[in-house]
């Protein structure tokens, strides 16, 4: 009986800034367990960042241009790390046959 290849789109890019993938038999492995932890990570500190920066445009302090830039940025990373997330989870769902 011949395994199936998976490919798995990771949570990090290659030293090339090119998204990085992992190909397995389907068997869990240290590198994806890694992968798994870190996502979870990546899930975490973005409701911890969309948390605070809720905080802070809800506080009757005004905030300054350096800090709504600040938070612009640490948002837009979190989106990009959640689309990755998504991207990566929506790649291993197996194809439904009716």
């Amino acid at each position: 009986m011949s395994r199936t290849s998976h490919v798995r789109l990771l949570p990090w890019c290659g030293a090339d800034g090119q998204p990085a993938h992992l190909v397995t038999d389907g068997t869990e492995s240290r590198l994806s367990r890694l992968a798994d932890s870190i996502e979870a990570t990546q899930l975490d500190t973005g409701r911890e960042v969309l948390k605070l920066s809720r905080a802070m445009l809800q506080s009757l302090e005004r905030p300054t241009a350096g800090e709504l830039f600040y938070v612009t940025q640490r948002l837009t990373e979190c989106l990009t790390d959640a689309l990755r997330v998504a991207e990566s989870r929506g790649l291993r769902i197996p194809a439904y046959e009716a």
